[in-house]
Parts: C-alpha cells; sequence; structure tokens
C-alpha cells in the first residue's frame, strides 16, 4: 500500500513537471525576451548578497571578504541595543505607511475621475500635467518644496493671507511637521504616474456592464461602486502586496535633500541610517545588517500578504 502510494506521488510529480515543460516549450521566445532580465536580476541581485557576510565580520577594508575577523550576532546585538535604530525604524514604518495609504486612495481616485471624463482633450490635459512632476529630479523637487515651505514662500504667504497663521513658519524647521510634507510631496510627485496602471485596469472592463447598469438607472456613483471599483480589485491586490513588500523602503532621496539637523528626528531612514553608518563612519558590520534586517522584514511582509491573499481567494503572486 505504501509503495503504491509513493508511486502515486512520484507520478503525480513527473505529470506536472512534464505539463510544466511543455508549457515552457510552447513559449520559447517569450523566455528568450524574458532571459537578458533574469541575468540582471541574477548579477545585481543574487550574485551581492554575498556581501550579506559583512555583517558577521568585523569588516576592514584594508582585507579581503574571507580574511575579515569573524564576530557572529555582535552586530546584531549591538543593532537591536542602539537607540537610534528603533527611532529610525519608527520614521520609516511611519512615513512608507503615508505613502503607501496616500499613495493608494490618491491614485484609485484619479483614475476613477479621469475614467468619468467625457471631454478626451481635457483628460489628456489632466494625465499629462499629474504626469508631469514624476519626470523631475527629485533635487528639484526637494528645492522646489524647501521654496514652497520658506519662511517667504507661497505656503506661508497664503496661510497669512487667509489668518490662519500669525507670523511665517519654519515648516522644515520643524520635526512634527515632516511626514506631513514628504506624504503631500510623493502623492504631488507620483500620483499621476500611479494612476496609469489603474486607467489600464480600468479599459479592461467591458462597456456593456456600464451600459446594462445605466439602462437598469444606476447612478455613476452605483456604477463606480458596483463596476469600476471591483473590476479594478484584482490589480490593487497585487500592487497592495508588492507595496507591503516595500514597507521598509519607505526612499531615500527625499528624506535626505528635505532633511536638516531640525528635523533629523522624523526625517532620518533606515536607507539614510545605514548611509551614516556605513560610509560616514566605517561601520560596515553594523550598516550591512541593518540593510539585511530590512530586506529580511520586507520579505516576511511579502509572503504574509500574498499567503493571506491566496486564503482569503484574492489575486496573488503566485
Amino acid at each position: 500500500m505504501e509503495k503504491h502510494t509513493e508511486l502515486t506521488v512520484t507520478a503525480a510529480g513527473t505529470s506536472r513537471f512534464q505539463k510544466y515543460m511543455t508549457a515552457l516549450s510552447k513559449q520559447k521566445m517569450l523566455m528568450l525576451m524574458s532571459l537578458p532580465f533574469l541575468i540582471w536580476v541574477f548579477i545585481f541581485k543574487y550574485v551581492p548578497l554575498w556581501g550579506w557576510t559583512i555583517s558577521f565580520q568585523k569588516f576592514r577594508p584594508s582585507r579581503g571578504l574571507f580574511e575579515q575577523e569573524w564576530i557572529g550576532l555582535a552586530n546584531f546585538k549591538f543593532l537591536f541595543q542602539e537607540e537610534a535604530f528603533y527611532r529610525v525604524l519608527r520614521n520609516t514604518i511611519v512615513m512608507s505607511s503615508i505613502n503607501l495609504v496616500l499613495g493608494f486612495i490618491t491614485a484609485i481616485v484619479l483614475a476613477i475621475l479621469l475614467n468619468e471624463l467625457r471631454s478626451i482633450m481635457f483628460k489628456r490635459t489632466v494625465q499629462t500635467i499629474s504626469y508631469l512632476p514624476h519626470f523631475i529630479s527629485w533635487v528639484v523637487a526637494a528645492n522646489i518644496v524647501q521654496s514652497a515651505f520658506a519662511p517667504e514662500g507661497i505656503i506661508n504667504i497664503l496661510m497669512l493671507k487667509m489668518n490662519l497663521i500669525d507670523q511665517p513658519v519654519l515648516w522644515l524647521g520643524k520635526g512634527e511637521y515632516f511626514w506631513s510634507i514628504l506624504g503631500a510631496t510623493e502623492v504631488w510627485k507620483n500620483v499621476g504616474w500611479n494612476t496609469i496602471i489603474y486607467l489600464a485596469a480600468i479599459t479592461t472592463i467591458d462597456p456593456s456592464q456600464y451600459e446594462a447598469a445605466e439602462i437598469d438607472g444606476a447612478s455613476r456613483l452605483q456604477r463606480i461602486l458596483h463596476i469600476t471599483l471591483p473590476g479594478m480589485k484584482s490589480v490593487i491586490v497585487i500592487l497592495l502586496i508588492m507595496n507591503l513588500g516595500h514597507i521598509l523602503e519607505s526612499g531615500f532621496e527625499p528624506q535626505y535633500l528635505l532633511g536638516n539637523g531640525m528635523n533629523v528626528d522624523y526625517s532620518e531612514n533606515l536607507d539614510i541610517f545605514v548611509l551614516k553608518y556605513g560610509m560616514n563612519m566605517g561601520n560596515y558590520g553594523l550598516a550591512t545588517a541593518a540593510g539585511m534586517f530590512k530586506t529580511v522584514v520586507s520579505f516576511i511582509f511579502l509572503m504574509a500578504a500574498n499567503s493571506v491573499a491566496k486564503k482569503l481567494g484574492e489575486s496573488r503572486l503566485y
């Protein structure tokens, strides 16, 4: 009986493998097109993982990678005892969460509003204007934000004229305002670009559904709630899973460019922490340990989100 079961399992595995190879052979051109990308991923994403060994060493640049002094988990112990690490971890999670929530809500809302526009010319104009900030360098974008939020900037001028404040405020000099400013800046810069995939998802919805709903007397809001949003659900779930995998990657350029000594307690994140300890202080082992921690936690979040989506019967990565 046991032998029969083992033979059945082996046969099932062989059958699955044969089906996989058959499907693969039918997609030869697709595989060839994907080959350069797979090579790039292997070279630049997997080969550098050897560098994680530095997190277990007292690394000295003058020595080879395997000639270093091995210190085990000492870097990780120091990392989790460092008060600054928990501060930057808090900042990273909060900023990433703000970007995630605002990014999803604003992109979905803008995509739906653009889809409801009847004037093609006006729709294209709004799309173009909303896309443009994405192509601006963060160096330029940060200068624009700094100018807008300066004491003599447009934000203070408008708020003074509206009697919302009595005197100009140094917005970027107060740490408690940094997260809100960063969230607004991320939305301004990326909302147009983020709507592209949602607009593409909307175009896959069968127009006859809207026509049938309109004949049945459904209002525009009802058509959005019962046709547009359900039609976008699979794309929304997939993007949510992928973004949860980057929960500890809140960015680098905006925090680095907009951060200063007055708001450092709120602007410094894990990437800046790694840069500071790795490059400025020469503590490469600690910096690598922090980077390794970020990657492992992000991977766990990604797998957990994918598993939850699978159990709920939603779209998933695999």
